[in-house]
């Protein structure tokens, strides 16, 4: 089920029956996932921390041992949402829209000088009403993939040997509401035209792009990379973006979805539960691998999305060292 760039399993290796062993499904919680799992001595980073499944990630991760390193857009919220989930939070700053932002974030967590288990990309932004740009990039392609991109290209060293695990929160909006070609790379700025749903999808269809790429490059290093759609949830901040009548929508559908641990288990699943060790460069839902977006098969896309990501963190790199005053 993984591209054939990925592992190369032993005939009786039992990826297919680990893969369909798993009991947990749509309602199950991210603390029953995690039942029974020592997290002690492990360290997991969570982006997007304060709120919704990012909390609920991070509080059950810490109930079972795991020292987590939350991240929020200031450090107040971080702080505020660690504080709440316990001594074994560390509060980081990173607002995502702003590489630099990102950049002083993935130093501070160098700074803690401690090898990382897992990486869990939470945070995001969802169907902001009208065109938002930044360094020449519509919002929520900056926010939920170029700053997850620069972030965790930043730490990737970071990530243990053999064990680590990247968790890449996508969304079935990649596979519904993605653009016809995956990414519109003639349009990033969204002046041709903008759409939120659409550029929504786009988005989250470059996460899981990245992550299947990322899944191929850290082959040799033995580090799983897997995408999700966490299901629809209550309690998200994504709603806060939403226009009036998607708002109304959702408050109609709001019995029929996911609570907010719910909506977590998926990720807690990938990051810490060895029922799925060694399965990497899937898209997951519902605690199952799913089938996402054809386009996740298409190499050619993703090493192209790699490339034009890498040359938009270089970009602003660029123009900062050229902004900064030379030193006497």
């Amino acid at each position: 089920m993984s591209d054939a760039a990925g592992p190369e399993w032993p005939i009786d290796s039992g990826i297919f029956l680990i893969a369909n062993s798993i009991t947990h499904g749509a309602r199950s919680t991210a603390n029953q996932v995690l039942a029974g799992i020592d997290l002690t001595n492990k360290c997991i980073l969570v982006t997007g921390c304060n709120s919704g499944i990012g909390f609920e990630t991070m509080n059950a991760l810490v109930a079972n041992g795991a020292r987590v390193v939350g991240l929020a857009r200031s450090l107040v919220h971080a702080k505020s949402a660690c504080d709440k989930a316990g001594l074994c939070a560390t509060p980081v700053a990173c607002d995502l829209a702003d590489l630099d932002s990102v950049a002083a974030a993935a130093n501070t967590i160098r700074d803690l000088q401690t090898p990382l288990d897992a990486i869990i990309t939470n945070a995001g932004i969802a169907n902001p009403s009208t065109l938002r740009t930044r360094y020449g990039i519509e919002l929520q392609f900056l926010v939920n993939h170029i700053g997850h991109f620069s972030l965790v290209n930043q730490l990737i060293d970071l990530v243990r040997n053999s064990t680590g695990r990247i968790v890449m929160v996508s969304s079935s909006a990649s596979v519904v509401h993605a653009p016809p070609e995956g990414i519109m790379f003639d349009n990033l700025d969204g002046d041709r035209f903008y759409a939120p749903m659409t550029f929504y999808g786009q988005s989250k269809l470059a996460v899981a792009l990245y992550a299947k790429e990322l899944s191929r490059r850290l082959h040799g290093r033995g580090i799983a990379v897997n995408s999700l759609h966490p299901g629809a949830t209550r309690g998200t901040g994504l709603r806060r973006s939403l226009g009036t009548p998607l708002r109304v929508l959702l408050s109609t559908m709001h019995l029929f979805m996911k609570s907010a641990s719910q909506g977590a288990a998926t990720q807690a699943l990938l990051a810490a539960s060895p029922q799925v060790t060694g399965i990497t460069g899937e898209y997951w839902s519902d605690c199952q691998i799913a089938k996402g977006n054809p386009l996740l098969n298409d190499t050619n896309l993703a090493k192209r999305l790699w490339k034009v990501s890498a040359q938009i963190v270089a970009a602003n790199n660029a123009s900062q060292a050229n902004s900064t005053p030379a030193t006497a």
